[in-house]
């Protein structure tokens, strides 16, 4: 996801970030945004075996997450209440048909019992002479019909009540089919929000919050978790809808049929509640750890393909293995659990309606014979037994399905509720224009607050200097340049570009003003002339082959097939390291910056290739101000000024010979590198 650290309308060439070190270790400048084009995917990521952390597994709150997540639904209430008005209307359709159809069975049993009876004979009379013969139960049922003696079937009224039938159930169909496409849409478009929500999210995160997410696990949140949460919604949300207006309805025809068999019919709710709550709440916990485990496992695979070659050349691939097998056995193993839990919830619900079936069956058969209902009624009262138990079954079986999107709902607001950077001010200060001018004022800073890192750091970097910043690692070269980044905030001090505090300055322009390449190359999968286009919005193609000619791309493009139109892949295998780092800095250079920030930019460039490169950065330079962190003294002999740093603070500074003649820090590092050494090494 695009961030603000990275816009890609600021002309800022990013590359990859690494974890803080724990101990206050230097870190490089800056995280790598993801293109929102399909075919734009980072073609270097961080290095293997980051991230491995399990994510912290938190208590499940159902009910405050199942809230919000209808709180996500309230921008399309409207619709909502329509989905609501078209399922009441489909369910009293449906709830209207046993209750016609069972006529229509009256009219074929009346018709059959008549055709029986004498012809010329009146009901009253037939059902005296039943009592008369001593066959009470056969004249109460008799009694209660609407018939002819000797007529039979009225075929006509059968009619009339099969086509009344027929056109219940055509119109439930049609307004059911209305609320799944609203509800289609209503999904489609909250989820689209979601989205929306979660990359502006990721914008306003500080880049210490991605810096300590496994990238897997937070790729996992923003793609996995909220199509879950999609699939979630559009399996349950119609459904759950139509089944409660069913149970409702029915529930109505049941008691207007016959309120002793509803009564029994109720029951079996209490049972079946009981049961649907002992279960969910020994799968919920399931739920909750499968989807975290699903983080934890794709954060592995994500790291071990992207280091795919370091793991080979350590020999690793069976340590590799083995990981990926002990965390694909725990994600098996909560999935199953998870899913075989839940799964018990509907065969119970069926065991329960099979026994509510039975007692309707044997009550209503005495109840026909007794003369109190109608056979029609008694198979009305079935049927909507068996609507009335198949929406609490629905219910019950999309119990899982709601478990797992809520999980899935709590890790994606886990993400929008993550603290924030500092908002922008309403009408921040800005240098115009910006001539370069950087001071560093009495700045500490640490990543944790035991470790100390930089401590009471006064700098200053005129404009059109170069400043290189040397030492050894961890002593905090990096952590400079992310503190005018603003990647960080000072904990004490300020920082100032041309008299403005930064910490006072729009994110944005603050560091479109600045061009960064990183030691790790950072391309996306598209031509090389879009690569370097990357720099800056709206480049023309002119800009971008004076920029390549510059920073000396154009000589090895040419002997491309394909030229600038050629296609970086997924791993960057058609082109060498030294010249991905070329592109990325053709890329700062299009960019035109007015300070320029090189972490090791030329550690990746073989010896010839430097030499030209330098040339070309030296040309850049001019009138600017230039940050050049490097661990090969020869490339930043002729710096302006030489910042010689360990643990956090500048020990030394000035000029190469000025260094070499003080015999310091620096001239101890400077012979490390080009003395030869003293003894033998084994």
């Amino acid at each position: 996801m695009s961030t603000p650290e990275n816009r890609q309308d600021a002309p800022v060439a990013a590359d990859d970030a690494g974890t803080p070190p724990a101990g206050g270790a230097e870190r490089p400048a800056g995280a790598a945004p993801t293109m929102t084009a399909a075919a734009r995917q980072p073609v270097r990521g961080h290095g293997p075996m980051m991230g491995m952390g399990m994510p912290a597994a938190k208590s499940m709150d159902f009910k405050g997450s199942s809230r919000r997540l209808l709180g996500v639904l309230r921008p399309e209430r409207l619709v909502l209440a329509a989905v609501v008005a078209l399922s009441v209307v489909s369910v009293a359709l449906s709830v209207l048909g046993p209750k016609v159809l069972g006529r229509a069975t009256d009219v074929i049993f009346e018709g059959v019992i008549a055709r029986q009876l004498p012809e010329g004979v009146t009901q009253a009379q037939a059902v005296e002479a039943l009592r008369a013969d001593g066959q009470g139960r056969l004249a109460d049922m008799l009694a209660a019909m609407d018939l002819v003696p000797g007529q039979g079937i009225d075929f006509d009224a059968l009619g009339r009540i099969l086509l009344g039938v027929l056109a219940l159930y055509v119109g439930a169909w049609l307004f059911g089919y209305l609320q799944g496409l609203l509800t289609t849409g209503l999904v489609q478009r909250t989820v689209y929000r979601l989205r929306q929500d979660v990359e502006a999210k990721l914008g306003r995160l500080p880049l210490s919050y991605v810096d300590r997410q496994p990238r897997g696990e937070l790729l996992s949140r923003v793609t996995n978790d909220i199509d879950n949460l999609a699939q979630t919604l559009q399996q349950t949300l119609s459904q759950l809808i139509s089944s409660v207006l069913m149970i409702v309805g029915v529930l109505v025809m049941m008691f207007w049929i016959s309120p002793l068999l509803a009564v029994i019919a109720l029951v079996t709710i209490p049972l079946a509640a009981v049961v649907t709550a002992q279960i969910a709440k020994r799968s919920q916990p399931q739920f909750v750890a499968q989807w975290a485990r699903t983080g934890t496992l794709n954060a592995h695979v994500e790291e071990m393909y992207t280091g795919h070659a370091l793991v080979k050349v350590f020999g690793r691939q069976k340590a590799a293995s083995q990981a990926f097998h002990e965390q694909n056995e725990g994600l098996y193993e909560a999935s199953f659990k998870a899913q075989f839990i839940s799964g018990m919830i509907q065969p119970a619900m069926m065991f329960i309606a099979n026994l509510n079936y039975v007692a309707i069956a044997v009550v209503g058969g005495l109840r026909v014979a007794s003369g109190a209902i109608s056979l029609g009624d008694v198979q009305a009262f079935i049927q909507y037994s068996r609507m009335f138990t198949q929406p609490i079954t629905q219910v019950a079986a999309m119990m899982n399905l709601l478990q797992s999107g809520v999980a899935s709902a709590e890790r994606v607001f886990e993400l929008l509720d993550a603290p924030e950077q500092s908002a922008e001010p309403a009408d921040p200060p800005r240098p115009s224009p910006v001539r370069g001018r950087v001071v560093f004022e009495d700045v500490s800073f640490r990543y944790e607050p035991e470790t100390p890192l930089i401590d009471h750091l006064d700098l200053v970097a005129e404009p059109g200097q170069t400043v290189a910043i040397v030492g050894p690692t961890g002593a905090g070269k990096t952590t400079l340049v992310n503190l005018v980044m603003r990647f960080y905030e000072v904990n004490g001090g300020r920082i100032t570009l041309d008299g403005v505090d930064v910490a006072a300055m729009n994110r944005e322009e603050l560091r479109g003003s600045i061009g960064m390449v990183l030691q790790d190359t950072w391309l996306f999968g598209g031509t090389i002339a879009d690569n370097i286009a990357y720099g800056r919005q709206g480049a023309t193609h002119e800009e971008v082959l004076e920029a390549a000619r510059v920073t000396h791309v154009d000589h090895f493009v040419q002997t491309l097939p394909n030229g600038y139109e050629t296609v970086i892949d997924e791993e960057g295998g058609n082109v060498s390291a030294g010249e991905k780092q070329l592109i990325t800095i053709a890329r700062a250079f299009l960019a035109d910056p007015a300070i320029l920030i090189l972490d090791e930019a030329t550690s990746s460039v073989d010896t010839r290739t430097e030499v030209l490169v330098q040339k070309a950065m030296a040309a850049l330079r001019a009138g600017r101000t230039s940050f050049v962190i490097a661990h090969r003294l020869s490339t930043i002999r002729d710096a302006d000024v030489i910042l010689v740093m360990q643990d956090g603070a500048i020990v030394e500074q000035g000029g190469h010979a000025e260094l070499m003649a003080a015999g310091g820090a620096y001239a101890a590092l400077y012979a490390s590198q080009f003395a030869e050494a003293s003894a033998p090494v084994d």
